[in-house]
């Protein structure tokens, strides 16, 4: 079965675009996202993300096994150019073409037919957990206080200077002129 997901207008041209989704087209789906994590190219960004999205298509609403899915097809086409100007010399006005891609994600199974079996809910009820933890009290109320002591850990406290506040408003209020500060140097004497 094939699983299809798209991403429009996504604003980098198609041909940078292309270069990531060249790396990755035909792979399994998870060495295409541990290949896209570590690509320094600002298209694999949304590529991963749109890869992620198509995996969660078929896991939730196909009910396929992600490792059984591969990268049938991946097509990056350019989308409408923002026509944008820049002004040049003389007067002039140069046109540039800020550039869109549409990409388009499908995938497919390797072994048709393979989906997950969805796990039958044998846990009891949350009602039921309540009422098996509130039986479990411990022998004294002395205890349970010492035993919730001992699990916490020690907060630690933000390092900061002795008296950092008022230094802090000193400074800031010695940047300020308000006009009762005096002046350092003056055309009259008084």
């Amino acid at each position: 079965m094939q699983v299809k997901a798209s991403l429009n207008n996504l604003r980098i041209s198609a041909r940078k675009a292309r270069l990531v989704a060249d790396m990755i087209r035909g792979m399994d789906a998870g060495q295409a996202q541990a290949r896209l994590r570590f690509v320094s190219k600002r298209s694999a960004d949304p590529i991963l993300r749109l890869l992620n999205s198509a995996l969660g298509n078929a896991k939730n609403n196909f009910n396929l096994d992600e490792k059984n899915l591969f990268i049938s097809k991946l097509t990056v086409d350019s989308g409408t150019s923002l026509k944008r100007w820049m002004p040049r010399a003389m007067g002039r006005a140069t046109p540039i073409l800020k550039r869109t891609a549409h990409i388009n994600l499908i995938l497919d199974e390797k072994i048709p037919g393979k989906t997950i079996l969805k796990k039958q809910k044998n846990r009891p009820s949350v009602k039921a957990e309540i009422k098996e933890k509130s039986e479990i009290i411990p022998a004294s109320h002395e205890e349970s206080i010492t035993a919730v002591n001992e699990t916490r850990e020690p907060q630690a406290k933000p390092a900061r200077p002795y008296d950092a506040s008022s230094r802090a408003k000193k400074k800031f209020f010695s940047r300020q002129t308000m006009g009762n500060i005096k002046k350092v140097f003056r055309r009259k004497s008084v």
